[in-house]
């Protein structure tokens, strides 16, 4: 059965054709609406799936925020504002005439990552830092999406209680320090302004502050997947999004674990799937493969 995947993040939209075996068939991408109002996404989805759906059997919807019955809820209003309460589910129904199911993008790319894995893997965790920092949960093989669609929300624990206010509202998240958006909020002098991908630019040729401002995330980074094995016990901790699978981001990841007393380490890999995991996780979601 070919699903029409689609992947809504804070910057970009992704919808592609897969077939049972995992190949992706067509691909179209289009930028996240300025506008975070109703309207202004459903326009972009309708604009970005209408080549691609008469080919499908199936919609299968990866989305950042909370999904709670189908419905999408921002908890980071600088990633979605403006969508409270969006029927996701309903509108892509709408939009293509297919039976639709939606969960969270971390959750859906989770789930992908997780099947890259060997079988005797039973416990792991994905974690993707990128615009935001988002993760998900399998517990003996079972992915965890929580009674309200919460689970695995992990850039949104108590990195610093001094540190920056998040886009949740909390003070001192992971997200508001380690994400591409946290790093570039900590700029100063030459480099504020200036995004993520331009301080990764600058540290790779030296700068001092670039470099200072990624070691710090890394450090936080390092510190939330302690955290995370002391909660789980999982047996791998997987990294993906933009900054995490930047170079060199990871191994600093790795130096910072090893400074947390041994109890408190695990084995760490980059995303298998890396930016394309949250439509495959969600495809194998909707196919029943759970």
């Amino acid at each position: 059965m070919t699903t029409l995947a689609i992947d809504i993040g804070g910057t970009k939209l992704a919808a592609a054709l897969i077939g049972h075996d995992l190949q992706i068939r067509e691909r179209r991408e289009l930028p996240t609406p300025a506008s975070k109002t109703p309207d202004a996404l459903q326009d972009a989805l309708k604009k970005l799936v209408t080549p691609l759906q008469k080919k499908a059997r199936q919609v299968a919807i990866a989305s950042t925020g909370i999904i709670h019955e189908g419905n999408l809820q921002a908890i980071n209003p600088q990633n979605l504002g403006g969508l409270l309460s969006f029927p996701l589910v309903q509108t892509l129904e709408t939009i293509t005439g297919l039976p639709g199911l939606a969960v969270n993008d971390a959750q859906a790319a989770t789930w992908a990552e997780y099947h890259a894995l060997s079988d005797n893997i039973r416990d792991m965790v994905f974690i993707t830092v990128s615009t935001g920092v988002g993760g998900g949960v399998v517990s003996n093989g079972i992915l965890l999406t929580g009674s309200g669609g919460l689970a695995g929300h992990m850039g949104h624990t108590l990195a610093d209680p001094h540190g920056p206010v998040c886009g949740c509202g909390r003070t001192g998240c992971v997200e508001a320090i380690a994400s591409g958006r946290g790093i570039a909020a900590a700029a100063q002098g030459r480099l504020a302004g200036s995004d993520a991908r331009t301080i990764f630019a600058q540290a790779a040729a030296g700068d001092g502050q670039a470099l200072s401002l990624i070691r710090h995330s890394a450090q936080t980074l390092a510190h939330l997947i302690a955290d995370v094995k002391a909660i789980t016990d999982c047996q791998r901790v997987v990294i993906g999004g933009s900054v995490g699978l930047a170079t060199g981001y990871l191994t600093l990841v790795k130096q910072f674990l090893l400074q947390e007393p041994p109890v408190y380490h695990v084995e760490l890999s980059a995303a298998h799937y890396r930016h394309d995991a949250g439509l495959l996780g969600i495809t194998l979601l909707a196919q029943g493969d759970k």
